[in-house]
Parts: structure tokens; sequence; C-alpha cells
């Protein structure tokens, strides 16, 4: 299931009820400023269903974004709406809500089973009830065997599991996560991925931000761009780096004979230049990425050659937002 993320000019209905077919998050020019600095510019911004990433460097403002969601801090001016109704005035959709903080404050002496019958136990629900639902969410991250053992002895992994099973215990329709693979090991990565891309195929809309660029691209197409507050580029990220073929990019191939290799890159009509990085290292432009990376594996064959690495060097977020700015950063 694909989001639906859209733009919007205009302001939604003031009712304090919630309102059926409008945004699950909606911005409508909100802004924040802490005196001089503005942290949020005139942000218009509506999601619904799936998983979106939030992608910035620090500074930003992805966290800002997510404090102005829940309610930490309140926006300077513009309208927040989620489910339709201004958190604001009533805040009865933030039981519909599940958030993950970047930064964590957990008890280490507990045991997870203990942590999440607790937050619980604070969404009103019975000892038994809790028990059933923080098995359930702790099962659903992949904590099941460890379940009975202090946080304290966990890895930074394991803790980020135990913080989003803690937001799941309410079976949110929304749901926030904060850099949550910032500090984990490679697997704890696969782990959290794969829980956040079975949340958005069932149907919830899940906002996760970071700033890494590929990590967001495997678990989503649909991506925010955020750069000094305010919107950079929104859509689909095939249609993003589309639109960002109007710049040259680089492949770096390692090889045992790059000017071999050189001579069977020729016939690739998409690329525009070639260089020798070093003595084992061919360097080739091209403002057509995908379409170079599809025919790279057969000229490599014809090439005779051994290719032990391929690289794409300015395929980051830092080179991303340097297109799209003009180089000022």
């Amino acid at each position: 299931m694909m989001p639906d993320v859209t733009q919007h000019g205009t302001a939604e209905t003031t009712e304090w009820k919630p309102v059926e077919n409008t945004p699950v998050v909606m911005f409508d020019r909100v802004s924040k400023s802490y005196g001089r600095i503005n942290a949020m510019n005139s942000v218009s911004l509506g999601i619904s269903g799936g998983v979106t990433g939030i992608l910035g460097m620090n500074g930003a403002g992805k966290s800002t974004l997510f404090k102005l969601m829940m309610g930490k801090i309140k926006p300077s001016s513009g309208a927040i709406r989620l489910f339709g109704t201004d958190p604001w005035k009533n805040p009865a959709p933030y039981s519909r809500v599940g958030f993950v903080p970047e930064h964590e404050k957990m008890y280490d002496w507990m045991t997870a089973f203990d942590f999440i019958v607790t937050f619980a136990r604070l969404h009103g629900m019975t000892r038994e009830e809790a028990s059933k639902e923080a098995t359930r969410v702790l099962s659903f991250v992949s904590l099941a065997d460890v379940m009975h053992k202090r946080i304290g002895q966990f890895s930074k992994g394991m803790r980020q599991r135990v913080k989003i099973a803690h937001a799941l215990v309410n079976d949110p329709e929304l749901i926030i996560l904060d850099e949550p693979l910032q500090g984990c090991d490679p697997l704890a990565r696969t782990t959290i991925m794969n829980v956040i891309k079975e949340l958005g195929a069932m149907g919830r809309t899940v906002l996760v931000s970071s700033h890494i660029l590929h990590e967001i691209e495997r678990i989503t197409e649909q991506i925010v761009i955020l750069h000094r507050g305010r919107i950079l580029a929104l859509g689909n990220s095939h249609a993003i780096r589309e639109m960002l073929d109007q710049h040259p990019h680089k492949i770096e191939l390692e090889c045992d004979n790059p000017r071999e290799l050189a001579k069977s890159m020729i016939n690739i009509g998409e690329v525009t230049g070639m260089s020798f990085a070093s003595s084992d290292k061919l360097l080739i432009e091209t403002r057509h990425l995908g379409e170079v990376h599809k025919k790279l594996p057969q000229t490599i064959i014809d090439s005779g050659s051994n290719v032990t690495a391929i690289d794409n060097p300015d395929d980051d977020l830092q080179s991303i937002l340097m297109y799209l700015t003009g180089g000022s950063l």
C-alpha cells in the first residue's frame, strides 16, 4: 500500500472531532521559531497510509516536525491536524498514536516485559490484558525469547526494538519513529526495517526519520526531504532521482584493467565522461544513473575485466542536497 503524500495550501476544518477522509497527518503552513531562529518554515504536508521516510541532515528539522506532531512544542503559526482534529484543542488523537523518540529514557533494571506491561496499564488495560499485549508486541519485534531479561543487558538494537514495542502497545494507527536505526548493528537494522515494512503493509501510517538515504529506500519509496526547516523535495524516490538526473552522477569501478574496461564503457550511450581515479579504478560520469547500472553487468562481462567493486560516491543524502540547493548547504 503506497502512502498518500500531498501538499495542501488551504486550512482544514476546525472541528474538534475526528474527520473522516482527511490525511492522518496534516500540516498547513506550519512554522516554529525560537527568537530569530526558524526551526520550521511554512511547511504544508499531508500524509496517510503506509511508510513515509523523513530525510534530512542533522538540524534539518526532522525532530522539530515530530515534536510538533506530538504536541511537545506549539507551532508559532499555521495549523496541525491529526486524523482531522486539532490536538491542541482536543488531545484525543494521541490515543491513536505511537511515538519512538530519538533519545531513549528507559529503566535498565526492568525486564522488557515489565516495561511494556507498565505502559499497557497506563493505557487503561487490565493486568491480564497488559500481559497479553506485551507478549504480542514483543513477539512482533522478535524479542519474545528475551522478554524476561533486564533492559540493561540489551544491545542498542534490542533497546530500539523495545522502544518500538512500547509504541505499539496501544495498537496505534499512526506510528512516528525518530531515527530508529541510529547506532544499531547491521543485523538489528535489518530486523527493525522488516518490522517497519510490515507495519506499513498492515495499512498503518508510519513516519520514519533518518539522515541515511539508502536505509530509507530499503523501507519505502515515499520520501520527504527536509532542509533548514523547509520541504526541499517530496514524493516517490524514483521521481526525485529522475529530477536529479539533470546533474552528472559518478560510478566508480575497481578492476584489474581499467583502461580495457573504459573501451567497453564507450558503448554505453548514457556515459558522458570517464577518468582514471587510480591504476585500478575507473570513474565514469552519467546523467542516467539507473540506465547505466542496468547495462553495467553485461558490459563488464563483454569486456572480460575482473571488477571487484562498484560504488556511487555521490549517491548519498548530502550530495542530493547539494544538487537540490545548487551547492549552497
